[in-house]
């Protein structure tokens, strides 16, 4: 059976995303740790469930999404995988991450490329991928069937859309990705989206201002 453990850091109110079954192999989705503190939590709570990690996944890489690849690929020797579309945007967070208050930022590099074709196996788990750009040029979401969740970044949350207004964001690329890609998987589907609550698909279908049926054009 597929665990969420969410945890939100940083001061974007990022959350970051651990998944596990009872084989205690698992994967963590856009470690926004920053802080020790921050650090010393993930760490801790992998430490208390005998969790072994298997891969590190960025669903796009925003500076608030990575702040801690480098401490999780060092602490736990686990590959990158993220979406190739996205090399710029992680590549770009080192020029600007002093700005926004994380000196100590730390550059990574991926280890893999993935995209919808592919699928990423954990235990007895199968996370399958969707492509959803628009709020960044390679972002990906993954999602279970069985266990009827979705991780879904910035692309889709309660009420709202991610903002497009960044370096190769685009607003009609992302309510057009949402409308087909997001919206064909089932309308119980939970989603976990990078900052806030979560929600699900049937209900950002009809009352989501942005793309649902009462969507105002």
């Amino acid at each position: 059976m597929l665990q969420i453990k969410s945890f939100t850091f940083n001061p974007f109110m990022e959350n970051t995303f651990l998944l596990f079954d009872e084989t205690k192999e698992a994967v963590i989705l856009d470690p926004g740790c920053y802080e020790k503190a921050e650090k010393e939590t993930l760490k801790n709570f992998i430490s208390k469930e005998g969790l072994n990690i298997k891969y590190l996944i960025n669903t796009h890489c925003h500076i608030d999404h990575v702040l801690g690849n480098a401490y999780i690929k060092r602490q736990y020797n686990v590959p990158l995988l993220m979406h190739k579309n996205e090399v710029v945007v992680l590549k770009s967070v080192s020029s600007y991450a002093s700005n926004y208050g994380f000196p100590a930022y730390e550059e990574t590099e991926p280890d893999k490329f993935i995209d919808e074709n592919d699928q990423i196996e954990f235990g007895n788990m199968t996370l399958k991928i969707k492509f959803v750009p628009g709020h960044a040029p390679g972002h990906l979401i993954f999602y279970n069937l069985d266990s009827n969740i979705c991780i879904a970044g910035d692309t889709l949350f309660q009420g709202s859309i991610g903002r497009t207004d960044l370096p190769g964001g685009d607003h009609l690329t992302l309510l057009n990705a949402i409308k087909t890609e997001m919206f064909t998987l089932p309308e119980t589907m939970t989603i976990y989206p990078g900052h806030g609550p979560e929600t699900n698909i049937g209900f950002e279908k009809i009352n989501n201002p942005f793309v649902g049926e009462r969507a105002k054009f």
